[in-house]
């Protein structure tokens, strides 16, 4: 029976196994990467921050007593929840950070900027007591000059008071009690200090000046023979004395061979900036795309007089262009796109965190959405942390980037201007991303006045003067008749507001397709299905999403609309946390710790059956959506790309086989339902014969021209006797930031490696080593319910790499309960060096709240006597099990 055990975790592990250990993702800073040897240095500002919940008087003082407040590090979410967090049980209100840091002598005589990810409400940063920014807004950079604020060889505070309660002049600006997704809070984005020379490039959030500052990469002309890559670059003279030099352009394909190199004479006068304009043209380009999304490096050097590098960095770019040609549809790098484009919403927020989750997480989600199919994520409703853009550029996901807003307005002068100014700064931050689709600058679901949507069309083509840009509206909001792009639904799903008379010179989309509820205050839905109510409410929700019986959009819907409707995103990707409703979004492909339901196969049973080299999965795929339990429908479900499938029923039992229809042809996978073919009272014959364990199964084969690709076992699952453990990476590594976490998961399993997803266990996890347990049993954290036969936990490092050792146990436990299991993983160390006083993170708890506080490690010695233990009963077992084989049901 190690088969079973092999099918299992080829299915429900293949996408942690399928990406390489050897790759590990990049992520930018401050929207570079860092290069060596150019006088620019950046540094980690994420550890050990001073944290207080609530009002506080002076506390941005450098003197205030701060010695009572625990020790955080960022990404910061103020607090841990539950996984069940809607209904606005988060806190709203006002909270206090405070860094205590010696600065570098190095630094002295350089430029030295704090860059905020994001900071979500209203913020102040307060550097040595001085007032030195003021930001309104969650989502977008908060960069602040601390050049001569800081003071050299002694201790210096960084002081960040943030407010995320209700305030309706800044967007989104609804309350937050009748919002539909959840503000969360605190700093929870990364922190970085970049460090250059007084001659430097510039940042476009920094400096605000239209389709200006920084880096600016655009394309023209682009094909399969050449491309025009237009380069703008602002530099900054902050030094005494003019400077004279070059901004240097050196162009590299991934294998490091270098494709075009120039450079632009520049002079600037003490205290002025100018901005270097040039072109060039590469013959036969990579061109990026979903399928092969290729990025270029782009090093970009300033070099004075003598030919020193005074300041540089590297951009990753992606060349491709966008068209949307109205009854023509979405064209790709000069060609017309060969099938509608497929998606989903995404929130951001992450079980028991919050919104609060490092670069890790965003890949990881990435990945696993592309694994799925997926060729386009939009950013609902605000822009996303930079380390999604950049997994997006790498993975092959288009983008449409949102501005903040849903279903809100208000009539305030102050309220529009930061609308725009928020449009403004979302284009500077992403413009240079190759993922981006389609700017969404009009705020969601919003009975705005008609101007407005004129206005934010301008801004965005104020902000991006180049071609391949096009941003999208609603069909029916007001002013939408100036954008080339609108959202609808396609006119053959039969709803009421779905479109009904197609323009010829707009292009259509559906941006949010899937959800059914029976009203606006109740939200009972056939597609919201958490993963624990079980197989028939997850069959359902993938029926649905895939083709149901009523007239709606669905996947099979949108591949049979014209060109001109060139797809949808499903709403929504994974589950996640709201306001105004007690219940979370259950509508999800995943859960809110990215554990996969039955509609998450379907998905990738659309994508492409060809198999090729790339960091997603790629390929035939087959699963069989079937338990074996007692409360299993005789009706057996299988997800496959395959032209064919086999179904087998125990070992010599039948076989059914589905041949695709030759008119599916490019059409959408549907589900294959194989009829009356599971029965509970066969099994239970075969198990009175003792013939269960190598007999009763289901087997799925996908097969493609007469060969078998891809296969899924299904086995009941037996009595329940161990736990499993598994990491959930991605193969990513685990980086020893004090901020990066990993999922640990936790299987209640028979001897075979079964999952017996019928249980209502609790597991309790201890860790040893160089990491933490985030949450605790007060948000039932650890210990954790058993949902769905599986308890997952969030695994963060510490500030020191080594090794981390997990072990997982029932929450109650007996002689005859399931054995424990432990697994070891090792985080890395991290690649950019961190700034933080190590008296301050010698404060960060390594144990959160524990149940009853216990917490109490076993050892390798009382494991091995609690699996000897087990043996031991299982033995004795057998004569309670004839003595009941004796007196029971004859046959």
């Amino acid at each position: 029976m190690k088969q079973n055990i092999f099918f299992y975790l080829i299915i429900l592990l293949s996408v942690s196994c399928h990406l390489s250990a050897a790759h590990q993702p990049e992520f930018s800073t401050a929207g570079f990467y860092q290069l060596k040897n150019t006088g620019r240095e950046v540094f980690s500002m994420n550890p050990a921050w001073r944290f207080h919940k609530g009002t506080v008087t002076g506390a941005e003082a450098p003197d205030f007593n701060d010695e009572k407040w625990p020790v955080v590090s960022l990404p910061n979410g103020i607090e841990y929840l539950p996984t069940e967090a809607s209904g606005c049980i988060n806190y709203q209100g006002e909270v206090w950070y405070r860094k205590h840091f010696t600065p570098n002598k190095t630094w002295k005589g350089k430029k030295l900027f704090l860059h905020f990810e994001a900071i979500m409400g209203k913020s102040k940063v307060f550097v040595n007591g001085k007032l030195l920014t003021e930001h309104f807004g969650g989502y977008l950079p908060i960069i602040v000059d601390v050049t001569n604020a800081l003071n050299w060889d002694t201790d210096n505070v960084v002081a960040v008071w943030a407010d995320n309660s209700n305030d309706p002049y800044y967007p989104p600006g609804k309350a937050q009690d009748v919002l539909d997704y959840t503000y969360f809070g605190g700093i929870y984005r990364d922190c970085w200090l970049i460090a250059h020379n007084q001659i430097f490039i510039t940042d476009p959030n920094f400096e605000n000046e239209t389709a200006g500052g920084g880096l600016f990469i655009a394309y023209d002309k682009v094909s399969d023979t050449s491309a025009e890559i237009l380069l703008s670059t602002q530099v900054h003279n902050d030094s005494q004395k003019k400077f004279n030099g070059v901004v240097e352009y050196e162009l590299q394909q991934p294998n490091g061979q270098q494709v075009a190199f120039l450079n632009d004479k520049i002079q600037i006068l003490p205290g002025k900036a100018v901005t270097s304009k040039d072109k060039v043209t590469v013959k036969t380009p990579m061109l990026w795309s979903p399928e092969t999304p290729t990025l270029y490096n782009l090093f970009v050097r300033i070099r004075d007089h003598n030919g020193k590098v005074v300041d540089g960095y590297r951009r990753r770019i992606g060349i491709r262009s966008i068209e949307f040609r109205g009854k023509d549809g979405f064209w790709l790098n000069g060609k017309p796109y060969e099938s509608p484009l497929i998606g989903a919403n995404r929130h951001q927020d992450f079980a028991v965190v919050g919104n609060a989750v490092p670069n890790s997480i965003h890949w990881r989600d990435a990945k696993k959405l592309r694994d799925a199919g997926l060729k386009v994520i939009r950013n609902a409703h605000c822009p996303q942390d930079p380390a999604f853009m950049d997994a997006c550029d790498e993975l092959g996901l288009f983008v449409i980037v949102n501005t903040p807003g849903w279903q809100f307005w208000n009539d305030a002068p102050i309220f529009a201007e930061r609308v725009y100014n928020d449009i403004r700064n979302l284009v500077r931050r992403d413009r240079n991303h190759p993922c981006v689709w389609l700017w969404e600058p009009i705020l969601n679901e919003t009975w705005y006045p008609a101007d407005f949507a004129k206005n934010t069309l301008d801004v965005v083509n104020q902000e991006y003067p180049y071609p391949y840009c096009y941003s999208g509206c609603d069909s029916e909001a007001r002013g939408h008749e100036v954008y080339p792009v609108l959202f609808t639904h396609p006119a053959n799903a039969d709803k009421k507001w779905a479109i009904k008379n197609l323009d010829p010179k707009i292009t259509y989309f559906t941006r949010e397709w899937g959800d059914n509820v029976d009203d606006w205050n109740a939200h009972n839905s056939p597609s919201r299905v958490a993963r624990n109510w079980g197989e028939q409410a997850m069959l359902i929700q993938a029926q649905h999403y895939a083709a149901p019986s009523y007239p709606y959009t669905c996947y099979d819907v949108l591949y049979r609309t014209p060109r001109q409707h060139v797809g949808g995103c499903l709403w929504h990707s994974f589950d996640h946390q709201r306001g105004y409703h007690p219940d979370p979004f259950y509508g999800g492909l995943m859960d809110v710790f990215r554990q996969p339901k039955y509609s998450y196969y379907m998905f990738k049973a659309q994508r492409s059956p060809e198999k090729q080299d790339r960091l997603f999965e790629t390929g035939p795929m087959i699963y069989i959506a079937h338990e074996m339990t007692p409360f299993s429908p005789k009706d057996v479900t299988v997800f496959s790309n395959c032209d064919e499938v086999r179904l087998t029923y125990n070992k010599d039992g039948k076989t059914w086989t589905y041949h695709k229809p030759a008119n599916q042809e490019g059409l959408p996978s549907p589900i294959i339902t194989f009829k009356d073919v599971y029965d509970f009272m066969i099994n239970k014959e075969m198990s009175m014969e003792k013939k269960q364990q190598d007999n009763v199964f289901l087997l799925a084969e996908g097969i493609i021209d007469g060969k078998v690709v891809a296969t899924h076992k299904v086995c009941p699952s037996l009595r329940p006797s161990k736990l499993l453990l598994w990491i959930d990476n991605e193969g990513t590594d685990l980086k020893a930031d004090g901020s990066d976490f990993v999922t640990v998961v936790a299987a209640i399993a028979d001897n075979n490696g079964n999952i017996k997803h019928l249980n209502n266990d609790y597991i309790k996890f201890h860790v040893e080593g160089e990491g933490r347990i985030l949450g605790g049993a007060n948000v039932l954290a650890n210990p954790a319910p058993v949902k769905w036969g599986t308890a997952p936990v969030l695994i963060q490092s510490t500030l020191k790499p080594g090794k981390i050792k997990v072990t997982a146990s029932v929450l109650f436990e007996g002689s005859q309960m399931p054995a424990s299991a432990v697994i070891e993983l090792e985080s890395k160390p991290t690649v950019l060096p961190m700034i933080y006083a190590e008296k301050e993170a010698a404060l960060i708890p390594m144990e959160n709240d524990s149940f009853f506080g216990e917490s109490v490690a076993k050892s390798a010695k009382e494991l091995e006597q609690e699996r000897l233990l087990k043996e031991q009963n299982a033995q004795k077992l057998k004569e309670v099990e004839q003595q009941q084989a004796d007196f029971g049901e004859k046959k």
